[in-house]
């Protein structure tokens, strides 16, 4: 059940598509004056250093995602956006430290915005707690399972949220549980913004997904996929991921359709690689 890390995948090419898209989100959310809460139900650690003797150091996942974007020039706009944010936590101008979405919506929140971070893992929940205990006016971390917890925050007080839905998945049964619980946070909140991330792997349970989600988001939704390579030979491992967004922003479409043929060239290994973005809006 503690076994994930999600420190060994920091920088990956799913965590810059989810990033990406979360970015673009973000923005949205605080273009407007009233404030809004973030909501992550499987937070992580906030931040991921990628040096030597890390645990991302010790799989290199980011040499195959965020390592691929971060010298280029004249990117598209929604990847020049998500690396100003990844630049924020390197001054230096060396890529050494990879946010994870709480870090990343800290840098991009206002004074009146608030963070509400769910960690089950009690590893990942202290190191969470003790990342952010200077700012415990607007952010607050429970080391509670997102799945049965997210009900508590929603709707918040302003009425404005962005949910950030993204378990690991090692359980099968995690595929269901997002789908109940995003169920159950529509009927309390229909009108939050909420963005699911999922992985793609040889799964069933997997590539249904998507169609649930898009039965309980009716006729406003925007599904964004990324697949880098063919499913490997032997079954294992993790060959693209996607988000789906319930209550997406109008422009949210155009900005990613952009981005997405450029996140498959940059981050395509083979010639399987392609890229996905459908949706339907009001």
């Amino acid at each position: 059940m503690f076994s994930y890390r999600h420190g060994f995948h920091a920088g990956n090419h799913a965590d810059v598509l989810k990033h990406v898209v979360l970015v673009q989100l973000l923005a949205h959310m605080a273009a407007k004056e009233k404030p809004f809460t973030f909501v992550d139900s499987h937070a992580g650690a906030g931040a991921y250093s990628l040096a030597t003797g890390s645990y991302a150091a010790k799989t290199a996942e980011f040499n195959t995602g965020i390592v691929r974007l971060w010298s280029e020039s004249r990117l598209p706009g929604a990847l020049e956006d998500y690396l100003h944010q990844i630049r924020a936590v390197n001054p230096g101008g060396n890529l050494l430290r990879y946010p994870g979405s709480p870090q990343i919506a800290l840098q991009m929140m206002r004074p009146q915005d608030r963070l509400r971070l769910f960690e089950l893992h009690p590893t990942e929940a202290q190191v969470l707690q003790d990342y952010f205990h200077a700012d415990v006016r607007r952010v607050s971390v429970r080391r509670e399972n997102g799945f049965d917890c997210l009900k508590s925050v929603l709707p918040p007080p302003s009425r404005r949220a962005l949910t950030l839905i993204d378990p690991s998945y090692e359980d099968k049964d995690d595929y269901a549980r997002v789908v109940g619980m995003m169920r159950e946070a529509l009927a309390r909140f229909p009108t939050g913004v909420y963005a699911v991330w999922y992985p793609e792997v040889k799964r069933r349970e997997s590539a249904r997904l998507p169609e649930q989600l898009q039965r309980l988001a009716g006729d406003n939704w925007l599904h964004a996929s990324l697949t880098i390579s063919a499913p490997p030979a032997d079954g294992l491992g993790l060959f693209g991921s996607g988000m789906f967004i319930f209550n997406p922003p109008w422009q949210l479409d155009a900005r990613l359709r952009e981005a997405m043929p450029a996140l498959k060239a940059l981050l395509g290994s083979d010639r399987a690689a392609t890229f996905g973005l459908q949706g339907k809006q009001r």
